[in-house]
């Protein structure tokens, strides 16, 4: 008789509060959560920057080989790109781009007006490198979502439960934004081998058996096995309410090479990137 394996229990492995660094000229301010030196440690995730912005900080700029996700925590921001998508996400709304092969894209605010946001780069696969780009606009309000027992869990991409969200991916990618009160617990079961952070919204939360505590504007990488099996995530409020997303994928394990906005896997790649887009075959 085969003993079954005992749960994975998530922990918080490392917790990451940096500094403001230099933003793109006035009306900008920025803290980069994930950057390029952590690419191993992140996979499948490459970057994650919170920004303060007005309007032209993020003129036209282009990408390859990875999707952005782009969190609105306060205003709105106003999406155009070249291959003719457009938008506008709110408070509490995300977009999901997909640059694969090449887009340009500008991302800013109305005039007179600023935002706070966060954006998160997800690596796609080599395979998926040159995807035919794609743009989905991911409007809370519509978007799966539960309420039960003090626990408010809304399902941007991924699953929770026997909640599926709509969200077209090349990278299985969770996103749940959730919101926790006094008296009530989290609780999620996935991947084991899923490299997953939780990313503070308001409020504080103690995550795990030894409830350790993550505030606002944290960044808490979770604890992984490289078993396959399941996870179980514990998160319960600490005070009155906890507000927060939790991001989580499967690492991908493949090189890696970064040029300014261009992620693929061999400098080579860079290289042609940099000539197409000044081909114009963006």
């Amino acid at each position: 008789m085969n003993t079954p394996k005992p749960m994975f229990v998530r922990e918080v492995a490392r917790i990451d509060d940096p500094q403001f660094v230099s933003g793109q000229g006035a009306g900008h301010r920025a803290r980069r959560l994930i950057d390029a030196p952590d690419a191993a440690f992140a996979d499948p995730f490459v970057l994650m920057a919170e920004d303060w912005t007005s309007q032209g900080v993020f003129p036209f700029h282009p990408h390859r080989g990875i999707e952005t996700i782009t969190f609105v925590i306060e205003g709105s921001i106003e999406h155009r790109d070249s291959a003719g998508y457009g938008g506008v996400i709110r408070a509490g709304d995300a977009q999901w781009m997909t640059a694969g092969r090449g887009i340009q894209h500008e991302e800013n605010p109305p005039a007179g007006t600023s935002a706070h946001t966060l954006q998160l780069w997800v690596n796609l696969p080599a395979a998926e490198k040159m995807a035919v780009p794609r743009y989905q606009d991911l409007v809370a309000s519509v978007l799966p979502v539960r309420n039960e027992d003090g626990v408010e869990v809304r399902v941007f991409s991924g699953a929770y439960d026997d909640m599926v969200s709509p969200t077209l991916n090349h990278l299985r990618v969770t996103m749940l934004e959730v919101r926790v009160e006094n008296g009530g617990a989290f609780r999620h079961s996935f991947a084991a081998t899923d490299n997953a952070f939780v990313y503070v919204l308001e409020g504080a939360v103690e995550i795990g058996p030894a409830g350790d505590l993550l505030e606002a504007s944290q960044l808490g990488w979770l604890t992984r096995s490289e078993e396959l099996g399941s996870s179980e995530l514990t998160i319960t409020a600490r005070g009155n309410v906890g507000r927060f997303l939790l991001f989580a994928g499967q690492p991908l394990r493949e090189p890696i090479a970064f040029g300014g906005p261009f992620v693929m896997n061999t400098q080579a790649e860079i290289q042609q990137a940099f000539a197409d887009f000044r081909a114009g075959r963006f």
